[in-house]
């Protein structure tokens, strides 16, 4: 009960925060229109109630560094500086509220928000609104803009004192993850004769906390995120990265499958991105340009 409530309280502490939007109303990524007329390229492709609002909401989980997370009380990372690139194709300002990952989906059915971009792997269960575990219908389906590619890693304390190399290793063990994540899915599904202890987050850093204080083994997550965390946590002397990246899949902004022509204009800004090199520099700045796509495709995910 009382890591529950802990849960609810870092998430509560998070939206506090959140969140001014991203995208051409700040001066750090505002430009002007290629086109030099005054309206950004892509603009009319947008929905009639997109162009009025003047706002993309998107739904995010803003505890997920580099690619999403919270700096100066603004969201930063890879997904907000994506969104602000966009922003300027398309003419409108992407505007970030946190939520809990696992809900994300349930937010955009609901209309809190417009799309997902959150460091969603695309899987044929979320384009079917399908739950995972018991391949029921729980919602409305969803079209993901693929714009990335990751898969699953492996973290563990610096100097690996348990000596992991693979999934198969954690079998028997204590593991934390983050909840409604496809890591979490991939542990689930992991076969072991002795079954592991899953421990599971509402955020990344809670999981990656329990890995700190030695109450885990490994904390397994998005490729990104690992790698920052390695790098980051300790000054790079707290944990460590092993094996190789494990069912690379694609990114997706998620979309309601009703809601088409948002759908086909944030493809074609993603892809007017990829072509003229901000979406390289955005993956550069960020180091993670080992995920980056050569074109944005829409529901890639198997």
């Amino acid at each position: 009960m009382g890591k529950h409530l802990v849960a609810l309280g870092a998430t509560a502490v998070a939206a506090a925060l959140v969140l001014a939007g991203c995208g051409d109303d700040d001066p750090e990524n505002a430009s002007p229109s290629p086109s030099g007329t005054g309206k950004a390229p892509l603009y009319d492709e947008l929905p009639e109630s997109v162009r009025k609002a003047g706002v993309v909401k998107v739904g995010s989980d803003l505890l997920y560094p580099p690619m999403e997370f919270v700096r100066n009380g603004k969201p930063t990372g890879v997904d907000p500086d994506l969104a602000a690139v966009l922003g300027r194709e398309l003419g409108v300002r992407f505007q970030f509220g946190n939520g809990s990952f696992d809900t994300l989906l349930t937010g955009l059915r609901a209309g809190e928000h417009d799309v997902v971009m959150s460091a969603m792997t695309d899987t044929k269960d979320r384009q079917e609104g399908l739950d995972p575990a018991t391949g029921e219908k729980i919602g409305e389906d969803i079209d993901f803009v693929d714009y990335f590619r990751s898969g699953s890693s492996i973290m563990v304390k610096k100097g690996n004192p348990e000596g992991v190399k693979t999934l198969a290793d954690l079998c028997g063990e204590r593991v934390a993850v983050q909840s409604g994540s496809t890591a979490y899915d991939l542990l689930q599904s992991q076969r072991c004769d002795e079954p592991m202890d899953i421990e599971a987050y509402d955020t990344h850093d809670q999981a990656q906390a329990r890995l700190k204080s030695g109450e885990v083994v490994a904390d397994v997550a998005d490729f990104p995120v690992v790698a920052y965390a390695v790098k980051t946590a300790g000054g790079g002397e707290d944990f460590e990265m092993v094996g190789e990246q494990i069912e690379a899949g694609p990114y997706g902004i998620a979309v309601l499958s009703s809601n088409t022509q948002l759908r086909d204009a944030i493809q074609a800004a993603v892809n007017a991105a990829i072509r003229d090199g901000s979406y390289g520099e955005v993956l550069k700045k960020w180091n993670v340009g080992e995920g980056a796509v050569t074109d944005a495709t829409i529901n890639s995910g198997t």
